[in-house]
Formats: structure tokens, sequence, C-alpha cells
């Protein structure tokens, strides 16, 4: 149960710093949720094809169609709980997540697979401001790092926690690909039921809404760091967008195996190593970090290509778990450096145009890989697809060591405390971390 929640009104005039635990617990539980979610159907993509008889280039269109409209509604709606309010817009969020698992449980084929994955990124993406500002403003007084925490956390745990949870489901109990969404949509139902409970922390709530979406702008003076940094993230999210849609596939081909929850918890591997990572490095320098993260994710798909080359599975889970490493290193150093390019006023300019290559990043190359993968076959292109990343690393790698030789004349220095996945970032200046951004 939900502990009972003080309103804004009764906490005083900054309720982010007086209202009770329950508020932030409701709206961290939602987070880990939607997460979770999301990943659900990386664990099923086997089944479908099997099922439907589905190319590897139809099921990474399911997933690019996902991506695709968590950022249009990102960028759309991004901003509508600063002026609507959070609660209301987390409820609108959960309406639309429960009719998206209600269309995956009762899909019929592609088109529907389609739909629930638009409905579901559209619900994600409406969410992702609310739930980043609430956390911040929820966050209990005596711990008021807490919120970034979990903004930071909350992401991985669910994509990890989501795609061993559906693999689970899917190889122990019946109506696999049902029963899953099913419980999912108790679970959202059940947040849904509490949310009117929720305090409302936004300042400008009540007042009249405005519609204003994200702008997505880089400073001309710090457009050039900005594109090299960018390298990094467009790296460390094409991993992680093959994973979610063709990981699972490909180590049960590595396998000769048809056990799912394998499946799903090769994406949970990836997540999971990646969290703790950022977890342990959250002290280290912004470049150091991205320049670590990109020599350790160089060695794990170098033992990727090893494990496809000698077509061993154990060699692909030691792989995948040290490129989960560096991943979540690159990626926690690349944000923060990146969030310290601008000043507070056009940080969410900037915000925006790192979710735009973030999201880009997740889906394009995922879909591009499975559609190769129909004609060259999907272990061939997936040395292709590590090969070309690598590259990537590489020469963002070298790139950001010439950067971290040359301080940045002109440039407001800032860093955040908080990371995650391009879905779910909320950033924080801080003392702490503007102290960290020097490389």
């Amino acid at each position: 149960m939900i502990p009972p929640l003080r309103t804004a009104r009764t906490a005083g005039r900054d309720p982010a710093r007086n209202v009770g635990g329950g508020g932030f617990l409701l709206v961290g539980t939602v987070l880990v949720l939607l997460m979770f979610s999301s990943s659900a159907p990386s664990a099923l993509y086997v089944l479908y094809q099997e099922k439907w008889n589905l190319s590897a280039g139809m099921i990474t269109v399911v997933y690019g169609v996902y991506a695709v409209t968590v950022l249009a509604a990102l960028l759309l709606f991004g901003a509508l709980s600063d002026t609507l309010g959070r609660r209301p817009v987390l409820m609108a969020s959960l309406v639309l997540v429960i009719l998206s698992m209600a269309l995956f449980a009762s899909a019929q084929g592609l088109a529907w697979l389609l739909a629930a994955r638009a409905v579901q990124g559209l619900a994600v993406g409406l969410a992702t401001g609310a739930t980043g500002a609430a956390l911040l403003e929820l966050a209990p007084a005596a711990r008021p790092g807490l919120g970034a925490l979990v903004n930071s956390a909350g992401p991985p745990v669910g994509i990890g926690l989501g795609a061993v949870g559906a693999g689970l489901l899917v190889e122990f109990a019946p109506a696999p690909t049902a029963l899953t969404y099913l419980v999912l949509a108790g679970a959202f139902t059940a947040a849904l039921v509490c949310l009117p409970r929720l305090p409302e922390t936004a300042p400008g709530a009540g007042g009249p809404v405005r519609f204003t979406p994200h702008r997505v702008r880089v400073p001309a003076a710090v457009r050039r760091r900005f594109l090299i940094l960018a390298l990094t993230i467009v790296a460390v999210w094409s991993v992680g967008g093959f994973y979610l849609a063709l990981g699972p596939k490909l180590v049960l081909v590595l396998l000769g195996s048809t056990n799912y929850l394998v499946g799903g918890a090769t994406v949970g591997l990836l997540a999971g190593v990646a969290t703790v990572t950022q977890l342990l490095l959250g002290g280290m320098r912004p470049l150091r970090a991205a320049m670590l993260g990109l020599i350790v994710m160089i060695a794990g798909l170098g033992l990727v290509l090893l494990s496809l080359g000698t077509e061993s599975a154990v060699l692909f889970l030691l792989a995948t778990a040290v490129l989960g490493s560096g991943w979540g290193a690159a990626f926690l150093g690349a944000f923060r450096a990146l969030m310290g390019l601008a000043d507070p006023q056009g940080r969410g300019e900037l915000t925006a145009a790192v979710f735009v290559f973030g999201y880009l990043a997740m889906s394009v190359p995922a879909v591009l890989a499975g559609l190769f993968s129909n004609r060259f076959g999907l272990r061939s292109t997936s040395v292709g697809f590590m090969v070309a990343v690598a590259a990537v690393c590489a020469l963002a790698l070298g790139a950001t060591a010439l950067l971290s030789r040359r301080p940045a004349s002109g440039t407001p220095v800032a860093g955040t405390a908080t990371i995650g996945t391009p879905s779910t970032t909320a950033a924080v200046p801080t003392r702490e971390a503007t102290e960290r951004s020097a490389p």
C-alpha cells in the first residue's frame, strides 16, 4: 500500500522538501514500470517471429516505431507537466500505457504490434518530463540526492527486470503473448488508482496551460564539442537498440536453444551491469568516464566478435557484461559533459538535442540491422554491426581525448546530478557535479 500522502498545500511552500515519502515511492514505481513495459516485448520478439512468420526486419521496425514515438511525444509534450501539472500528465500517460498493454495482449499480427508500440511510445514520452521532475521535487529532505539516484538507476533497472520478467513468464507461464501484458496492465491500473493522491509539485500547475514543445538547439559556441560528445551517445544507444531488438534472438541462435528466459536475460545483463557501473563511477570526471567507457566498449565489442566467430554463447554473455560496463560509463560521462555545455536557461534545448541523437541511434541502426539480416543472416549482420559501432567508438575516443586536452573557452561548465536512458534523464546542476565537469 502507498503510504499516506500530504498535499503540497499542507506541506508548505516547498513541497519538494516537505511531503511524505509515499509520492516519491509512487512516482519511482511508475518510472520502473514504464521501463519494465518498454523492454518486455524484447523477450517476446522471437515468439512473435515464430508465431506469425515475421522477419527480423519486421521486428526491428516494431522496435523502431516505439523509439520514434517516444522521441516525438517527448519533444512535443515534454514540458506540458510544468503548466498542466505532474499528476494529470502522469494519469494520462498511464491510461495510454494501459491501452497499449491491451493492444499487445490481444495482438493478432504485425499491425497490432505496431499500434501497441506506437501508443506505448506516446505514453512513455508523455511521462518522461513529469516523472523526472516529480522525483526531484518529491525527494526527501534528508536525502535530496535520492531523486537524482532514482532518475539514474530506475530506467536500466526497469529495462533489465522487464526483459528477465517477461522471459520467465514466456518460458514457464501459460498464454505467453498475453499474460505479461495483463500483469503489467494490472500494475499500471493500481498505480493509476493511487495517482489522485499524489501531491502536485509543478510550480505552474493551476495556471494557464501552455503548449510549449521542446526546442532543439545547440549554441554555436559549443557545437563542435557537442558533436564530438554526441558520437559517444550514438555508439552507446546503437548498442542498446541492437540488444533490445535483436539480442535475445542472437543469443538463442548461438545457444541453439528455444529458452526464452535466456534471451530476455541477455538484455537484463547489459542493463544491469550498466547500472552498477554508473553507480560505481558517479564521482569520476565526465570526460574521463566517457573515455574509460569507450575503451571498455571497444573491448566488449571485440569479445562479441570473437564469440560470433567461435559460436560461443558463454563468451557472448561475458562480452555482453563487459559491453554493459562500458555502455554505462560512456553514457555517464558523455551525458554529464554534454549538460556542461549550456547555461541553465539553454539546458532544456540542448537536452532535447541529446534526446534526438539518442533515440535516432536507438532506432535507425537497429532497424537497418534487422533489414540487412533478412538478406545476409543474423550472424553476419551482427558482425558488421559490431565492427561499425567499434569504429564509431574509436573515432569518439580519439576526438574526446583531444577534447579533454583543450579547455572550452567561453563555455559555461556545469554538471548534472543524474544520468539515465534517453527517455528518462532529468538534468540538475549541482556544485559537486560542476567541480567534476572539468576534464
